[in-house]
């Protein structure tokens, strides 16, 4: 769940419930001068002004019993791109196993109505079957939305954008088995349909009508996907350690219903370090590489800023600022701790994103910085509230998630 730009304003009420009875995921912090334990806290202890006063018990080497982890999180907003914006977000995560290095399932949705008529609703779901042998992904969304565009490449104008509306339905569905370990392989099937794209902008009707053209009025891509898969992070929710690979080769073919036949390969890997060693402190990287491979693709299906699966990439940037064939990603975030009760969190990070066409090379490279603030909302799964504020190139923005950003 993401709004970005800026100025925002966020409100929100958390709720965690516990539907059956379960043990904390987390480890208690204890004072070694006076040998103190201090539990740990989340948002639903400070306002139910309760005391998380008895020990907790880490689940590393514990036996874990089936649990689930409910976040609901109601809020409102406002951003350059969204206008005022409603929401209510939710957030689930649950163990189908009780070994140590059982990896727990998440589901996510939520539900943004904004003042230029946006809607947003996904439904994403990441299940491990019992044992870990199966992992099931299913990432659904609908979108009506107004928003701007810039053109193509790394040197565009910011202030040359126009304002389309589309509507997208994105059903993709993968399933993996495990070969050998912590890796993966499997198949699936991704469709994407956009439909009654418009171009609205009332200041360029004669450029509306070129733009028009070459986006046309809907855009299809449908067909199979090869998936490698390597994941070593205990919680996918809120990763302290590990490493994450995610290989995706996607075939769109007019047989199956796409307009165009293209090719593209997703490389997506990601690596979770405890600095200093011992501590909850964690350095985080993530590499993004989107590739189109062979042939042409309509203009919205393209890689751009914040339109990979999440809308993470490229913080400092308003979503679609950059768009390209080809798109490089690199990212790094240090996570540290505030408060010794694990309740708020603070992290910096630096991002810089590269995009290139068939036509020529756009050498640009676009780097992003910032800072936030985490607010524990669960500390049975580990998910906070992220509140960040991007630096780019000419533009700043504040960006909002449940969960990490990666």
């Amino acid at each position: 769940m993401h709004l970005k730009a800026a100025p925002l304003l966020v409100i929100c009420i958390t709720m965690s419930q516990h539907l059956f009875s379960q043990a904390d995921s987390s480890k208690p912090i204890t004072n070694r001068k006076d040998s103190v334990t201090i539990p740990d806290k989340d948002l639903k202890d400070v306002f139910s002004r309760k005391r998380a006063d008895k020990k907790i018990d880490s689940l590393a080497g514990k036996q874990k019993t089936k649990k689930y982890f409910l976040t609901v999180l109601p809020g409102a907003g406002y951003t350059l791109q969204t206008g005022f914006a409603g929401l209510i977000g939710a957030n689930i995560g649950y163990y189908n196993d009780k070994g140590e290095d059982a990896k727990i399932s998440a589901i996510t949705t939520s539900l943004t109505y904004s003042q230029y008529n946006q809607i947003i609703f996904p439904l994403y779901a990441d299940i491990w079957s019992k044992g870990g042998k199966y992992n099931f992904i299913s990432d659904n969304r609908y979108i009506s939305y107004p928003s701007d565009i810039f053109g193509l490449g790394g040197a565009t104008d910011p202030n040359q954008n126009h304002t389309i509306d589309f509507n997208l339905i994105k059903l993709h569905q993968t399933i993996l088995k495990r070969v050998y370990k912590d890796f993966y392989a499997g198949i699936g099937f991704y469709y994407d349909y956009f439909w009654k794209i418009k171009v609205i902008d009332p200041q360029t009707r004669l450029i509306n009508v070129f733009i028009q053209k070459e986006i046309g009025n809907n855009a299809t891509a449908s067909g199979p996907v090869f998936k490698l898969l390597y994941d070593s992070r205990a919680n996918q929710i809120n990763p302290e350690k590990g490493n994450f690979l995610n290989v995706v080769l996607r075939q769109n073919l007019q047989e199956l219903g796409s307009d165009d036949e293209w090719a593209s390969l997703l490389i997506d890997a990601r690596k979770y370090i405890n600095f200093p060693r011992g501590s909850k402190n964690t350095l985080a990287f993530w590499s993004y590489n989107w590739l189109t491979l062979v042939g042409d693709l309509n203009y919205l299906l393209l890689p751009s800023t914040a339109w990979d699966d999440q809308y993470n990439t490229g913080r400092g940037y308003v979503q679609s600022r950059f768009r390209g064939k080809q798109m490089t990603y690199f990212e790094t975030e240090y996570r540290y701790g505030i408060s010794r009760n694990g309740l708020l969190g603070g992290v910096v990070f630096f991002n810089v994103e590269h995009f290139s066409g068939n036509l020529r090379p756009y050498n640009t490279l676009l780097p992003g910085y910032g800072a936030g603030i985490r607010v524990k909302l669960n500390k049975k799964s580990g998910a906070n509230l992220c509140l960040d504020y991007g630096f780019g190139n000419g533009s700043s923005g504040f960006y909002v998630n449940l969960g990490e950003v990666f």
